[in-house]
């Protein structure tokens, strides 16, 4: 017999229909505990090129993100902005224990958040065993993204920013050989500094080059990776 949403053992129902669930923060809570968490947030939609969070605002919200691609971006001494990462699912955004957001989180694409009051929020991680440990692998894993993120986004031609960006989509989203981009080229060329045109120009030639594979809409196949990475460099 199905338990009633509101048993207390039970998870939230959003939280229970959550994709993203098991490879957020969230997969440190049981059931029971979601209830905690769920109950101080709220859920929050995003529209492509709207910002969550500013740079040098009150450090105020964090959020896990369930759909959606977010970008992260900072600017350099000279005021120019520059993309830092990219947020994808089951990623946590925004930054405990500081008092002042350092980077801008911005939708690339529509998104679905989960939403906290960050001094609701801190507590309840403190109470739950595993939760805090796991942030900080997250951490640690965001710094080593940031780290690949700026030798892909370092590299000075355009058939190796768009060979860099393939792999690296299919080191996190792909499966088998196929990666279904979660954004459109215009996207795809805003991220690597590109124009659309741009973009679609390398994607055609990597396929004409029988490197990839373009079956239709944002689904790439990747045929020749060790090729995509002697161009990636």
């Amino acid at each position: 017999m199905p338990i009633a949403a509101n048993d207390p053992g039970c998870a939230p129902p959003r939280c229970a229909a959550c994709a993203a669930r098991d490879t957020s923060v969230c997969a440190s809570f049981a059931d029971r505990e979601l209830t905690a968490l769920h109950g101080i947030g709220r859920r929050r939609m995003l529209k492509a090129g709207q910002v969550l969070i500013w740079a040098g605002d009150p450090a105020a919200v964090c959020a896990n993100l369930v759909s959606g691609v977010l970008k992260v971006v900072r600017e350099d001494p000279d005021g120019r902005a520059q993309i830092v990462g990219l947020l994808f699912p089951g990623d946590f955004v925004g930054e405990l224990f500081v008092e002042q957001a350092r980077e801008t989180v911005v939708a690339l694409v529509d998104a679905d958040l989960c939403l906290y009051s960050r001094r609701a929020l801190e507590p309840v991680l403190a109470a739950q065993p595993g939760a805090e440990g796991l942030l900080l692998r997250r951490a640690l894993g965001t710094l080593a993204e940031a780290r690949r993120w700026m030798l892909m986004l370092g590299r000075r031609h355009a058939p190796e920013k768009v060979a860099a960006f393939l792999l690296d989509m299919h080191r996190r989203l792909g499966v088998g050989d196929r990666v279904d981009l979660p954004m459109g080229r215009g996207a795809v060329g805003e991220v690597l500094g590109l124009t659309i045109e741009t973009v679609s120009r390398q994607m055609t030639a990597l396929k004409a080059a029988g490197l990839i594979a373009l079956p239709g809409g944002r689904q790439v196949r990747l045929l020749d990776r060790a090729a995509l990475a002697r161009i990636a460099g």
